[in-house]
């Protein structure tokens, strides 16, 4: 700016281009005294760059300096930069009342109040202005990369370890792949996106988001039924694995031998039955060979490393209903792992955003170091081999497209919630297109990837034991707690592989348990709602922490096992599938799918890709229809190992199964019946439609038709509104149809009136 200007020059070159506009039209002295205002309140009022440039104002970087006599501010002055975002606005409403400057100078406070109310309802702190969050009332992840990696840890978690490559060899290997691919693309990535661009458009948990049609709340129940059933058991196993953790750190991993109080006749371990870890190579070598031909004379054997696991870790009892005493190293090892998940969510998505710097990326380095050790070990081809060789005949079997369906479905966790709640803590137009396309790309190579760790190591140890591959793989605790273990005993230097086996476990496990524990926070807080519970978030943690650690304590007795199994196949199995199929016919078809596009297309800048539109319309809810289906023909009562479940625990798992569906009807049908109308059809239809304050939840991204109205009324009612609010405005929509048009017209003439437009020199006097 030139000295001129600097001094109070003349009018062209005082402010800039938008004050001019708005007050520089007279005299020298005018255009200076506007722009002392404008100045002034610049260092007055924070101010934040939008993401969308047409709806704030882009400031310059270097703002000038105008000290402004007390006498030239009217009857009142500004209050200080520390005051409230109270006393600010208060100062706006002196300005429009003619307390404070001319009718010149309100326009440049008004352009600039515009912009100042939308950080206030934003929850800008005054100054502030490099706050990143768009919602500081929810807080955002503080960037991209965070919820990239948080969704990638909450969909990579020990599945992708445990069950999907056994699932790849049992159908056909490398032709299993053909089916998963393609349920990947249509159903998986389709599904993905859906639940993303949902929570991030209403900025709201799994519960909030139901105001696109409140009938249908019972679904966000339903999600928060599944996410606490998986959440108290998941945590059992994490900490099964930080049991095995501290047992690796040791000379001689515990499960090597059968020389052990625990160990069984029965036992037949690979290595001998009690070598000092510092004999010589050739007794090692002698040991080992005679521990296979031991191995291949016996008709049965029972390796020590599951003995170590059924008679030492769970201490097992001899059915579900024999509870026993409760393994205490396990519950010392669950209060760890309930203790550190509260740690990393103690500041909400702030803290656990740091964490997953961590936990996301160190899994990928242990699975590439145990990768390359696995390869380069005697048999690991054959491993591989097993793993992928196709088998093309198996293509043609329902079973495999059903697998294959299935472990998309359950890997991408689609229908628990957790998307919709990470996706909340999205900015309003952050492209989730890009990132579910990346998260469940990066979700399915992991699974293939960790293929190739799991079978080297259990081609070399099928090489040792001069049996076939298939004799010893397995899935799920078995191969997590038993094969790999044994695996790892053959390998020198066993305790280290050991513990980035297992550190890798509990790292996969900790990503998917924030989220689910997040989600269920998330819901609370969102649906409570109150300034008190949004500032002690961290008490609501707590406490959710504190009751998923005493509803675990039952699953660390010596019958622990069972009742984990039990939930693992019942309580998030078929009702998954029921929640997510009745979550897209609500959004395609009770909303409607051109709503639910125009939606998106407003928050990402570009409408849903064609395919998309054709998947979440027909294609993902006829593939969700054949997971059901498949899921009840193929339906076998559970067992473990050779122990059948009685009746009685069936019947507990199809309880369980039903609580998270059941919610849906129960809610329903309470919405309905208390819902406006004089016939059910009535009270259905307006239990159907969306509620008033759907939309995104700031008011600055409310546009097009969530603009609010010009009158008061609207303006405060939105994003958050009273319950008596909410009451009156469904009256009002019941109202005849000429009082609504009559309604229209006088607010269309207020808008007219208030939009900034009036003519200063036709009206010398105008009231503002």
């Amino acid at each position: 700016m030139s000295e001129q200007a600097r001094e109070g020059g003349g009018a062209e070159e005082c402010g800039w281009g938008w004050v001019g506009a708005h007050g520089c039209s007279g005299s020298s002295s005018t255009c200076l005294h506007t722009s002392a205002i404008t100045a002034t309140l610049l260092l007055f009022l924070p101010f934040r760059h939008s993401a969308v440039p047409s709806q704030s104002f882009h400031l310059p970087p270097l703002l000038p300096i105008t000290v402004v006599q007390p006498g030239s501010w009217g009857s009142r002055e500004p209050t200080p930069q520390a005051a409230t975002p109270g006393q600010r606005e208060a100062d706006i409403e002196a300005v429009i009342a003619g307390e404070m400057g001319t009718t010149t100078e309100a326009h440049s406070w008004l352009m600039i109040g515009e912009s100042y109310v939308q950080d206030a309802e934003n929850g800008a702190v005054p100054g502030e202005p490099g706050k990143k969050d768009e919602n500081l009332r929810r807080g955002n992840w503080g960037n991209q990369i965070e919820f990239v990696l948080t969704s990638v840890g909450y969909a990579v978690g020990l599945g992708n370890v445990w069950r999907f490559p056994y699932l790849c060899y049992r159908n056909g290997g490398g032709a299993f792949m053909l089916p998963y691919f393609i349920m990947l693309v249509f159903c998986g990535i389709p599904l993905f996106f859906l639940e993303l661009s949902f929570g991030q458009f209403a900025s709201q948990g799994c519960l909030g988001v139901w105001k696109i049609s409140p009938m249908f709340k019972g679904v966000g129940y339903g999600m928060m039924v599944v996410s606490t059933y998986i959440g108290i058991y998941y945590n059992v196993v994490i900490c099964i694995a930080f049991y095995y953790f501290f047992m690796s750190m040791t000379n001689l991993l515990p499960w090597t031998y059968c020389n052990n109080p625990w160990n069984t006749p029965d036992c037949s371990g690979v290595l001998g039955n009690g070598l000092p870890l510092n004999s010589s190579l050739v007794n090692a070598t002698t040991s080992l060979v005679a521990g296979v031909t031991e191995v291949v004379n016996r008709t049965k054997r029972t390796s020590p490393s599951e003995e170590y696991w059924k008679h030492y870790v769970l201490d097992i009892s001899d059915g579900i209903g024999t509870f026993g005493e409760v393994r205490l190293p396990i519950l010392g090892c669950l209060a760890v792992s309930w203790f550190v998940v509260f740690l990393c969510l103690i500041k909400g998505v702030k803290s656990s955003g740091k964490v997953v710097y961590f936990t996301a990326t160190f899994p990928y380095l242990v699975l590439t170091i145990l990768f390359i050790r696995g390869i380069t070990l005697d048999g690991a081809i054959n491993g591989i081999k097993y793993y992928l060789t196709p088998q093309w005949h198996k293509v043609l079997d329902a079973k495999v497209w059903g697998d294959a369906a299935s472990q998309i479905f359950y890997s991408l966790g689609c229908a628990w919630g957790g998307l919709i709640t990470m996706a909340s803590y999205n900015k309003f137009h952050n492209n989730c297109f890009r990132d579910s396309i990346i998260i469940s790309i990066t979700n399915c190579a992991t699974s293939v990837y960790a293929g190739f760790v799991i079978f080297s190591i259990l081609g070399f140890m099928a090489h040792h034991l001069n049996v076939p591959v298939s004799e010893v793989a397995d899935h799920g605790p078995g191969l997590a707690f038993v094969a790999y273990p044994e695996a790892l005993t053959l390998l020198p230097i066993s305790p280290l592989w050991s513990l980035l086996f297992f550190f890798m476990l509990i790292l996969l496990g900790l990503g998917t348990q924030f989220c689910l524990l997040e989600t269920l926070v998330t819901a609370i807080v969102d649906e409570i709602g109150t300034d008190w519970i949004m500032r002690n978030k961290t008490v609501v943690t707590l406490s959710v922490a504190i009751v998923g650690f005493l509803l675990g304590v039952p699953l660390t007795t010596q019958a622990g096992i069972y009742w984990l199994l039990l939930m693992d196949n019942y309580a998030a199995s078929f009702s998954l599938v029921i929640i997510s199929c009745i979550m897209c016919i609500c959004v395609m078809y009770i909303y409607g799918h051109r709503n639910y596009f125009r939606d998106v297309e407003m928050m990402l800048g570009f409408p849903p890709p064609l395919f998309f539109r054709v998947c979440w319309r027909f294609v993902s809810p006829m593939i969700i229809s054949f997971i059901l289906i498949f899921t009840v023909i193929q339906y076998k009562p559970i067992t473990y190992n050779n122990y059948e479940y009685p009746g009685w625990s069936l019947a507990i798992g199809f309880c369980m199964a039903m609580s998270s569906v059941i919610c849906i009807p129960v809610y329903a049908l309470f919405k309905i019946s208390r819902s406006p109308g004089a016939t059910f059809r009535e009270r259905l239809k307006f239990a159907c439609r969306c509620d008033p304050s759907w939309g995104p939840a700031l008011q600055k991204h409310r546009t097009g038709h969530y603009a609010p109205m010009a009158s008061e009324d609207a303006v405060d009612s939105c994003p958050l509104k009273e319950k008596e609010e909410l009451k009156e405005e469904q009256k009002e929509e019941l109202k005849e149809k000429e009082e609504e048009t009559e309604r229209r017209d006088d607010i269309s003439l207020t808008i007219q009136g208030s939009n900034g437009s009036t003519n200063t020199q036709n009206n010398p006097n105008p009231s503002v």
